[in-house]
């Protein structure tokens, strides 16, 4: 198993992406902290499928875009399970708005959840890592990070600033061997809970549609096990050498 012995932090993970890591992860050999805001029944049906594997997991009901619970839940983590060799910060909102349009409120909540708390993140975790000599982070990102398209000023923004983040913990923790890591998920096979955030399928395209397809060089939608599947190469020693990185799991639409 290539992460038996490791302990991983997965946020957002009572759900689509951030589920199937964790139980990747698990089938692995990770013992688990899973987080999430506020989908606690959800969460706990993740938490026992990865227990029933042999794992141990810890459950955090916790709003990573506030500096102080992040530490909290990460000291806690910790001291349930000893140690955090992994962080995946999957947590994320994608609004979709004109950019004339986004109020200063829409703007700081989507910075904070998708760019601060990664920030937030990183700095808790990364003493342990250090003292370790030891770790691998992965931020979720997508095609928000690697192009601007039309009403994703936000995300775009945030992003991209996650990037920027994973770029420069790169830099400064490699002499600890840390590795930072980017995996960007394109159109994939979820549930949306938040509609409005994708307005291209409000417009009479329909998601897996043949015209949704034609411009997935693959022709498929991605599945959240391809997006769990290039965490789990992050998060293993077969990544050992790759740092500041990222891993485009878009069925090849970033090269149209």
């Amino acid at each position: 198993m290539r992460l038996e012995g490791k302990t991983a932090l997965i946020t957002g993970a009572s759900r689509n992406i951030g589920r199937e890591i964790a139980l990747t992860f698990a089938r692995e050999g990770a013992d688990l902290i899973l987080n999430t805001r506020q989908s606690v029944a959800e969460l706990d049906e993740v938490a026992a499928k990865c227990r029933e594997m042999g794992v141990k997991t810890h459950t955090a009901i916790v709003d990573v875009s506030d500096s102080a619970s992040v530490k909290k839940m990460v000291d806690e983590g910790i001291q349930a399970l000893g140690k955090i060799d992994i962080l995946v910060n999957n947590v994320a909102i994608r609004p979709h708005k004109p950019i004339l349009e986004i109020t200063d409120e829409e703007w700081h909540t989507t910075l904070g959840i998708n760019m601060h708390a990664a920030f937030y993140l990183c700095r808790a975790v990364l003493p342990g890592m250090i003292e370790r000599k030891s770790g691998s982070i992965i931020a979720l990102g997508g095609q928000s990070a690697i192009t601007g398209r039309p009403g994703t000023s936000i995300v775009t923004t945030a992003k991209t600033g996650v990037l920027g983040l994973m770029r420069a913990v790169a830099a400064e923790m490699a002499p600890h061997n840390i590795r930072a890591n980017m995996v960007n998920p394109g159109s994939t096979d979820t549930s949306r809970g938040n509609p409005e955030w994708y307005p291209e399928f409000q417009a009479g395209v329909e998601r897996g549609s043949n015209e949704h397809l034609k411009e997935i060089p693959m022709g498929r939608q991605g599945t959240v096990q391809d997006i769990a599947n290039a965490c789990l190469f992050f998060a293993s020693d077969e990544s050992s050498y790759i740092t500041g990185d990222s891993l485009n799991v878009m069925g090849g639409r970033y090269i149209h």
